[in-house]
């Protein structure tokens, strides 16, 4: 897509949110790519109970830079209890989840902003377009598909990756918006409830480097399983 065909950046602000569980290996260049886009007005970090460095790092970063804020769960408590705890501290006009990890760039957050008009919510797609991918394992990219395929025919609508991180809302819809998830499965609850009040959504091609399970990578089998169900309970409860 050609850039100067998108909306201007300073037109609205943009909070995002860091989930971290014990990233320590990670999280210093994760917040450094972040603190590198100047267009956004907050970074949330919700250290979730971590065991090793990570809430060290994080601090020394919130006393770097007057953008970063330090919020922390005294015990592992999950993503979406994460994302939840700390919605009253958003300020901005959209807000975005990123994971520590850095199984995503934070430069790609950029065409998605530019996409925003105040009322859409814009989603990271991994599935489409011609951007760097390194899927580790097939069958979780295989499980990706068929879970948006399947959330797709349930909602009746055309999302190509359901289960991407980077998802990016109005804040209004995030802050008053009763998520009940506390894992994983947040990410169907978030895209579910927002369809019920809207079908603007756009995808934005984004890149993506998976990293194994001997490197941290957290979300299990079982969590696709909750997809699955959660499509339902969400579309129809």
């Amino acid at each position: 897509m050609n850039e100067s065909l998108k909306g201007p950046l300073s037109m609205y602000s943009l909070t995002v949110i860091v989930p971290a569980y014990n990233e320590s290996k990670t999280i210093e260049n994760s917040l450094e790519k972040l603190l590198a886009l100047d267009f956004l007005s907050q970074i949330l970090v919700v250290n979730d109970g971590s065991y090793d460095d990570t809430l060290k790092i994080i601090t020394n970063f919130e006393n770097l830079d007057n953008r970063v804020k330090v919020f922390s769960n005294n015990k592992n408590q999950g993503k979406g209890y994460s994302l939840n705890s700390i919605r009253q501290f958003i300020n901005s006009d959209y807000v975005v989840i990123h994971d520590a990890d850095l199984e995503y760039d934070p430069s790609d957050l950029k065409p998605m902003f530019q996409l925003v008009n105040g009322e859409n919510m814009i989603l990271g797609t991994r599935f489409r377009g011609n951007k760097i991918r390194k899927n580790i394992y097939k069958r979780t990219n295989i499980a990706n598909k068929v879970m948006s395929k399947f959330f797709s025919i349930v909602h009746k609508t055309n999302i190509s990756d359901i289960a991407v991180c980077y998802k990016m809302m109005p804040a209004s819809f995030f802050k008053t918006t009763e998520f009940k998830e506390n894992g994983f499965s947040i990410e169907i609850e978030m895209v579910a409830k927002f369809l019920k009040l809207s079908s603007q959504i756009n995808e934005v091609p984004i890149s993506y480097y998976g990293r194994s399970y001997s490197e941290g990578k957290k979300i299990k089998s079982i969590d696709g399983l909750f997809y699955l169900l959660n499509t339902l309970k969400y579309k129809f409860f």
